[in-house]
Parts: C-alpha cells; sequence; structure tokens
C-alpha cells in the first residue's frame, strides 16, 4: 500500500500541476481573447490635402550646346577650360589648318587658271564673230569656238565654288561660342583629333546656360496623366539636403521610355522637365534630384492616416465568418455596429469584389464602413463619404487592419496611440513646401 502511495504521488502530482498550470494559460488567453484585439487609433479631421505625383532625375541646363568640329582635324589650341565663362562669338578652338590652306592655294591657282582660259577663248570668239561677218570664217569654226569658251566659262564657276568650298573649310578649322555660358563640359586636350561632326557625334565640348536649369524626372505612366504643364513642383537636390526649391513642370513627353522590356522588371515612364525657379551658383549639371509635382490641393477636406483605408470584401468576410462557427450579432446590434454592409438599405446585397473600407471605433467595438475617396498624399487620403469629423479610426496593426478584424469585433486601444487629423497637421510637411506657388 506504501507502495502505491508512493507511485500516486510520484505521477499525480506533476499532472496536477501541468493541469493547473494549463488551465491558467488557458484562462488568460479566453481573458485576452476577450478583451478584444489591441491597435491604434486615430481621429478623422479636416484639413488641408496635397495630392503629389513623384519621381527621380537629375538637374540639366535648360539650353546646352554641344560643339563638334564641322571638318576633321589635329586641335592645336583649345582657349577654355571646364568651368570658364565665354561670350558669343569667343574663341574656343583652333584644328590644324596646314591642309586646308594648301586646299584653298590649290582652288585659287585652278581658278586664275580657268579665267586665262576664259579670257582667250573670249577673244578668240570676238574674231571669228568678226571673220565669220566678212565671210572669212564658216559656221562650223564659230561654233566650235562658242562651245569652247561656254566650257571656258562652266569651268571658271567650278573652280569659284571649289575655292569658296576650300575657304569655308579653312574657316571652320576655328571654332566660336554660339551662345553666352559656361563650358560645362570639355572632353579633348591639345593634340588629339576632332573627327568631324557629318556622320557621327564626336563632342569638343559643351556650353550651357547654368542660369536657367532644369529637372528631368521620370513618371510612371500610371501617374503622368495627373500631371499638366504649369504645375507648381517641390525640388530636393541631393547635394542640399536641407533646403527645398521651387519649380514649374514645362514640357511633358508625349513617347514613353521603357527599361527592362521584356523582363518581370519591365517599367514604362514618361520623362517630365521642371524648370527652377531658384538657381543657387553652386549647382552643377548631373546633381540627383527628386521632384513632388504638384498636381491637386484640397482646402478644409476631411481626411484620415492613409493606412486606415483598406480593401475589405464584406461577403467574404462574413462567409468566413460563418464557417468558423462565429455566434450572429443580435438583429439590432447588427443595425447599429454597421453590419448592413452584408445588405444595404434596399436589401440588396452587398457588392461582391473588395472595396475601400474603415474600421471605426465605438464603444470598444469596430465597425467596418465603406468609404468614398479622394485624392491622397504619402500620409492622409480624403474621405468623401463614409466618415464624420472627429469619428476615431483604426489605423494598424496592419495585419490586424487588413486581415484580422472584423465587422463588430471587440478591440483595446493601444494607449498613447490615439491621434488627430489637428495634430498631424502640426507634425506634417515644411511650411515652406506646403505654401502656394
Amino acid at each position: 500500500m506504501a507502495k502505491k502511495k508512493k507511485l500516486w504521488l510520484k505521477i499525480g502530482l506533476p499532472l496536477v500541476a501541468v493541469l493547473v498550470i494549463g488551465g491558467m494559460v488557458a484562462a488568460n488567453l479566453q481573458k485576452s481573447k476577450n478583451k478584444g484585439s489591441e491597435v491604434t487609433v486615430d481621429k478623422a479631421g479636416s484639413g488641408r490635402l496635397v495630392e503629389t505625383v513623384s519621381g527621380t532625375g537629375r538637374v540639366q541646363p535648360e539650353v546646352q550646346v554641344k560643339i563638334s568640329a564641322n571638318v576633321a582635324g589635329r586641335l592645336t589650341e583649345i582657349r577654355v577650360k571646364e568651368g570658364d565663362r565665354v561670350k558669343k562669338n569667343d574663341l574656343l578652338v583652333r584644328l590644324d589648318r596646314e591642309r586646308y590652306e594648301a586646299a584653298v592655294e590649290q582652288y585659287r591657282s585652278g581658278l586664275k587658271s580657268a579665267q586665262a582660259s576664259l579670257a582667250k577663248s573670249k577673244s578668240e570668239l570676238a574674231r571669228i564673230r568678226e571673220l565669220s561677218q566678212r565671210g572669212m570664217a564658216s559656221a562650223a569654226e564659230l561654233e566650235a569656238v562658242e562651245a569652247q569658251n561656254a566650257l571656258n566659262a562652266a569651268q571658271v564657276e567650278q573652280s569659284e565654288a571649289a575655292l569658296k568650298q576650300a575657304q569655308d573649310d579653312l574657316a571652320k578649322t576655328a571654332i566660336y561660342s554660339p551662345m553666352d555660358g559656361i563650358v560645362s563640359q570639355l572632353n579633348k586636350e591639345v593634340g588629339e583629333m576632332a573627327m568631324g561632326a557629318q556622320f557621327q557625334e564626336d563632342v569638343i565640348l559643351v556650353v550651357a546656360d547654368l542660369s536657367r536649369m532644369e529637372v528631368v524626372i521620370e513618371v510612371d505612366e500610371n501617374d503622368v496623366v495627373n500631371v499638366a504643364l504649369l504645375d507648381t513642383s517641390r525640388i530636393r537636390v541631393d547635394a542640399y539636403p536641407d533646403t527645398t526649391f521651387k519649380g514649374v513642370v514645362r514640357e511633358i513627353a508625349h513617347t514613353a521610355t521603357t527599361r527592362g522590356l521584356g523582363t518581370p522588371e519591365e517599367l514604362t515612364n514618361f520623362e517630365v522637365k521642371i524648370t527652377m525657379l531658384e538657381v543657387p551658383p553652386t549647382l552643377r549639371p548631373g546633381m540627383s534630384a527628386t521632384a513632388d509635382v504638384i498636381t491637386q490641393v484640397e482646402e478644409n477636406t476631411l481626411k484620415v492616416p492613409i493606412q486606415s483605408v483598406v480593401m475589405r470584401d464584406p461577403r467574404a468576410d462574413k462567409a468566413r465568418d460563418k464557417k468558423g462557427g462565429k455566434k450572429a450579432e443580435p438583429e439590432e446590434a447588427q443595425a447599429d455596429t454597421g453590419a448592413a454592409l452584408a445588405a444595404d438599405q434596399t436589401g440588396q446585397p452587398a457588392p461582391s469584389k473588395p472595396q475601400e473600407v474603415v474600421f471605426r471605433v465605438a464603444g470598444g467595438k469596430v465597425v467596418m464602413v465603406p468609404v468614398v475617396t479622394g485624392i491622397s498624399s504619402d500620409t492622409e487620403i480624403q474621405i468623401l463619404s463614409g466618415v464624420a469629423e472627429g469619428d476615431s479610426v483604426v489605423t494598424g496593426p496592419f495585419r490586424t487592419l487588413s486581415q484580422q478584424l472584423k465587422d463588430g469585433d471587440d478591440v483595446q486601444i493601444k494607449k498613447g496611440a490615439a491621434g488627430s487629423a489637428e495634430k498631424r497637421s502640426q507634425a506634417g510637411p515644411d511650411p515652406e513646401m506646403m505654401e502656394e506657388m
């Protein structure tokens, strides 16, 4: 008997302890479950909402000229260096003139020879005509002299054209600035060959007007339809992290730029050029920049945090609840909590496709409310219907909000998580960025 008692103590006591601990854990879990999910909330409020389209790109001059040689030759003189300021018609570069000077002399000699031949043929023509009038020269002789004179005249014209072309080529060995500006790029050194730009681009240097700069960004095809000419922009240049520049859209491409064609990463963008209204003297072409194009502004509009609006399918949620054995709400509670998502006031079933909803908090429970949205910023979204100013809406956690939370669920508001549109506005973007431009 004593042995059996000992055996019971060894086996029974640990088993009882396990059962007690398990019961306590289960009770705590049930208690936590009964309290509902812990969520963060915020209040719907009115204020200013700015919708933007963003893109990244680079700074470049609005006007820049790539300068190439029109004739081939070796560079014998470069009178400027990168960063120099130049005026229109300033000499920039000289090419080797020797072969072109020789060509001019050659064609000049050819012209003199042609002119001498023409003078001789003219004298001969006058003599034959006089003899022909006296009957001392035949018509055939006259025709032959006239033909030779015409040929000599044509040779003179040809020699003149060749000389003019040679002189033009010689003049092109000196390259002048076509505009006032700054040498923003110098690609060659003295002694290098300039191949000429007739068949291929061979840029010697670039002259740009750095007082007029623009930012060229790429905008996604889904966003470019919202961008219009003269839209104002906020520009941030990486080299000026604490400064925001103002800009205006001046050009929108009509042809798309496609990257990664035929791959899963294929992107279709459109180039947008934004004129910078403020140009610091140290700004350089090629600097990286980001631009936010302001496409629409709404004043005193109702808005909520953008993360509070999620896509949900009310009928699918209801079907999952039934399959999971969730106890139905009382009829009067359904009317109060908005369970009428499954059937509207006309008795028609709710839409079977996902729709935008928010979860409004009232009396420790949530109500799934369909909403109609308008424009949005990076942090907030406009509400056109479905929510009233001052309503508390669930803002997170995202997984709870987008998948787990159901209409009528109990919730716990996380301490210190409540906010309002007024507070968000106070902690919003830099006032300079938000002022009307």
